[in-house]
């Protein structure tokens, strides 16, 4: 019997320590932002500081352009430009501003300052704003016109302050 509880304890003492292992050698870590609550930013260890803005928790690359308001960027994943709403696919204005976040993202080192007061969306993507070359992508959407205010609280930003 004793040799059974000593079999389970040593099972639950390798089962923890293998979870506090780095993943520094996986340049993509998809799973590193926290789910619980949406409350708190778990920045990934893949991805650093950035100096194209001072507000930028994290970088990496964009690799694919979802359409105006979302991106995929390396060693994070999915991000939705927070506080804004661009057009829908086969609305007026899907294409030209697909075509700026595009012109603007693609292939480059974009800065996000994550949301801290709700990380993820229902869809499970990063909140954050978009910075590219200390640009607020967020707030040059706004001012361009390629996009509206979409406010939903609890969000540390103020999109309102954009315009």
């Amino acid at each position: 019997m004793r040799l059974k509880y000593l079999l389970i304890i040593i099972c639950i003492m390798v089962l923890a320590v293998s979870g506090c292992t780095s993943h520094e050698g996986n340049p993509v870590n998809n799973s590193s932002f926290s789910s619980l609550n949406n409350s708190t930013t778990s920045v990934p260890s893949t991805t650093t500081s950035t100096g194209s803005s001072d507000h930028a928790e994290v970088s990496g690359k964009c690799y694919k352009v979802v359409d105006g308001d979302t991106i995929d960027v390396e060693g994070v994943g999915r991000v939705r430009f927070v506080g804004v709403n661009t057009p829908e696919k086969g609305q007026a204005g899907y294409q030209t501003a697909k075509d700026y976040v595009t012109r603007m993202c693609l292939g480059k080192t974009v800065g996000l300052d994550i949301d801290n007061t709700k990380n993820k969306d229902k869809y499970d993507r990063a909140l954050a704003v978009v910075y590219v070359d200390g640009v607020n992508l967020n707030q040059e959407l706004l001012k361009k016109g390629y996009a509206e205010v979409m406010y939903i609280p609890p969000s540390e930003f103020n999109p309102y302050s954009w315009l």
